[in-house]
């Protein structure tokens, strides 16, 4: 049992669903973006060597942040298949509850908080 009722588990599976819907319109509007960026600037017969960096300096600045965008959306998924597993809720180290404060404040939260402090204290 993850201690979460089943109100509490609709709603949260409902903002997962919805950060879910986001990131991908995100992420199309990302991945639209740097296709415009790859189309030479218009008007110019030959664009300047600063025109040329700052065009490359922008296309990298959205590759970034399609590529975080895409992350983020791989985050919410697994947190959503865990719906269908039955496993929403429990830490994926302890199997415990996560709890439902943790998982309001991160719907996407993966551990407890007990597991999650130690995973940092040993990361640094």
């Amino acid at each position: 049992m993850n201690g979460l009722d089943d109100q509490q588990w609709q709603a949260l599976q409902a903002r997962l669903e919805r950060a879910s819907t986001a990131l991908l319109s995100q992420l199309a509007d990302d991945l639209d973006r740097s296709t415009d960026l790859r189309q030479p600037l218009p008007h110019v017969a030959e664009a300047s060597p600063a025109d040329n960096a700052s065009q490359r300096t922008l296309h990298a600045a959205v590759h970034e942040a399609a590529g975080h965008t895409a992350r983020q959306l791989d985050i919410v998924r697994h947190a959503l298949a865990k719906f269908s597993e039955q496993s929403y809720g429990l830490c994926e180290h302890c199997g415990e509850p996560i709890g439902y404060s943790r998982l309001n404040a991160r719907p996407e939260a993966r551990f407890c908080i007990k597991c999650q402090t130690r995973l940092e204290q040993h990361g640094r």
